[in-house]
């Protein structure tokens, strides 16, 4: 029941122990709240001796000014305040001290308000000054952190409470105390109750704005440790896929999925088994890292989205996860940007790497496949077979890219390589023959 309650005014509580890298990234927005709650103070300073070096000046004491006085303090110190807080974290005890400071000064403001035009200290009790409490305490509201707003609510509760105490004590008790509203207003006289009124407005405010930001600090900490979350899934996953899955209206279940005009390319390193076997587990795993992130290059070049790695195998898709109307010639000049990578390119083990690419455009399915609890996001249907089959086949063929009749029909009538028809293959799984191509630089001699 109590977990239930504090969970309605509170908000929901995120995970306990969040993760040191979420936790600095809280800590690294309350220091950019911390420079802004600086500005702000240093703004409330100049309209406060903006308002005083206007508001004319009569019925003054001709001899010490406090006023001044209390406004260079409070100057010297909020430039002090904001300096540091753009060299350095502000410590807890400081920030603390900041908030006393800040409250404390104010009050000091209004007290010498009597003084400095010769009243009695009942005067101040009535000076406007005192609705800027509100406004430094709603300063704090700057930063996701509600013990500085109560901590300034507090101070201004008892810092009035003091005024009120020393009005009653400086006029000599009840002479100043009036229970008549007219009086109060058109005298110097006091009115308890209006007094207790405003000290429990600054209460009030403080708690309902320390319970807001509580809450939003709450879903702070929950949006930023799933920010995170979604950019470490992009490092798993391409950030197409991580996008449309963190940014999808409702969440994706297995079997959801949407039928969608298609490139898709399988890639298999030649040779990579004999290859495996001359290296280390350490050599092997800096080779394919430093291989896939130079054809990841050429991918991403050409608007390509890597859905799924098996092993040295890359399922890349075009106009599958991003719209891109000229995809089937974007995947063919990716399958070329490969070839000639690797061929440019010497990897970790001091050896060349030839890739195979098996290419078909179509209509492909694309979405979430697997149970309830484990998903995978990638395309299915009988393009994707074909595509894959054709990868296989070049070891047949001695080639390194083919494509389908399909996918050179869509790249249009001259596009910027050389095919080459290698006849009407029944492809391994399916009964209707698949006229398929081999893809060669323009001007390279085909075997």
């Amino acid at each position: 029941m109590k977990t239930d309650i504090a969970e309605f005014l509170f908000g929901k509580a995120p995970k306990a122990g969040l993760p040191d890298r979420v936790t600095e990234a809280i800590a690294r927005q309350q220091r950019q709240s911390e420079k802004l709650i600086g500005w702000v103070q240093l703004l409330l300073m100049v309209i406060f001796a903006s308002l005083y070096t206007i508001t004319p000046k009569t019925a003054m004491n001709q001899g010490f000014h406090p006023v001044p006085w209390a406004l260079a303090l409070y100057f010297v110190f909020t430039l002090t305040r904001l300096g540091l807080s753009w060299r350095m974290a502000l410590a807890d005890w400081f920030l603390t001290l900041s908030v006393i400071a800040d409250i404390g000064l104010l009050m000091v403001l209004i007290w010498s308000f009597h003084i400095q035009y010769m009243q009695p200290a009942s005067f101040y009790l009535k000076a406007p000054t005192m609705m800027y409490v509100f406004i430094f305490i709603a300063l704090r509201a700057l930063r996701f952190d509600p013990r500085y707003i109560l901590l300034a609510g507090g101070t201004a509760a008892l810092g009035w409470l003091a005024l009120v105490f020393y009005v009653i004590w400086s006029e000599g008790g009840q002479s100043m105390i009036t229970r008549n509203y007219v009086t109060y207003l058109t005298s110097n006289s006091i009115l308890i109750g209006a007094e207790i009124d405003k000290i429990i407005a600054i209460l009030m405010v403080s708690g309902i704005l320390a319970i807001a930001v509580l809450r939003a600090q709450r879903s702070f900490q929950r949006a930023v440790s799933d920010e995170i979350a979604a950019r470490d899934l992009s490092r798993f996953v391409s950030r197409e896929v991580a996008a449309r899955i963190t940014h999808a209206d409702q969440q994706i279940r297995a079997g959801d999925g949407e039928s969608v005009h298609a490139t898709v390319m399988f890639t298999d390193i030649e040779g990579f088994s004999t290859l495996s076997e001359t290296l280390t587990p350490q050599e092997l795993a800096r080779m394919l890292n430093d291989y896939f992130a130079a054809t990841n290059a050429v991918i991403e070049q050409y608007g390509g989205v890597i859905n799924q790695f098996e092993g040295d195998a890359m399922l890349i898709t075009f106009n599958a996860v991003t719209p891109d109307p000229d995809h089937a010639r974007k995947a063919v000049l990716t399958a070329l940007g490969i070839q000639k990578t690797c061929r440019e390119t010497v990897f970790c083990h001091g050896g060349y790497l030839k890739t195979r690419c098996g290419i078909n455009t179509g209509n492909v399915v694309v979405g979430a496949i697997g149970s309830q609890d484990r998903l995978t996001f990638t395309v299915h249907g009988d393009t994707v077979n074909i595509a894959a089959r054709l990868e296989q086949m070049n070891k047949q063929f001695g080639t390194f890219v083919l494509t389908t009749g399909e996918t050179l029909q869509a790249c249009g009538e001259t596009p910027p390589f050389e095919s080459h028809p290698r006849g009407d293959v029944t492809v391994r799984g399916r009964s209707t023959p698949t006229a398929i191509f081999s893809i060669e630089e323009i001007g390279k001699v085909t075997p």
